[in-house]
């Protein structure tokens, strides 16, 4: 199937794409901040820029795309159009994001990934479950987890 839009309006659209303050950012920061967790947001000096940082704890939360990070879930959809060029795209980020996770473990950081769709969608998890889980893991000095529509898992 063809791209229903020209070269140049799909740039504009990709650009769009916020890369901080998003939808899912903004849910968590809420959750975050109605548990009494103090935060920083992207520090550009940490592997990975994490979307948020715990000093209190040493941990930092992603919240990764389902997309943009190839989660195996019901959000992941290959293109249609350009596959290759978007499976590359990709794998190129699950490779950085694997090479960051790395660095933060190295330097003592605790890793928690919160996946898109935990946060949207219908599978959604509802506040109080998630904030239980991340409050669980934040406080439980557990080791580098995600989450997602299933819950909590260690890495």
């Amino acid at each position: 199937m063809a791209d229903v839009h020209d070269k140049a309006t799909r740039s504009k659209n990709m650009r769009a794409i916020a890369t901080r303050d998003t939808a899912i950012e903004k849910r968590l920061a809420s959750l975050l901040m109605d548990q009494g967790i103090a935060f920083r947001v992207q520090d550009a000096t940490l592997p990975g820029r994490p979307d948020f940082v715990i000093d209190e704890y040493r941990c930092v939360i992603f919240t990764h795309g389902c997309f943009w990070h190839h989660h195996h879930c019901y959000l992941f959809k290959v293109p249609a159009t350009r596959t290759e060029f978007w499976l590359e795209k990709i794998g190129k980020n699950v490779e950085r994001d694997s090479r960051d996770l790395l660095k933060l473990q190295t330097l003592g950081w605790r890793v928690l990934i919160l996946w898109e769709c935990a946060l949207r969608g219908r599978d959604k998890l509802d506040d109080a479950a998630l904030s239980e889980r991340i409050e669980e893991w934040i406080c439980g000095g557990g080791a580098t987890a995600q989450i997602d529509t299933q819950g909590i898992h260690l890495l």
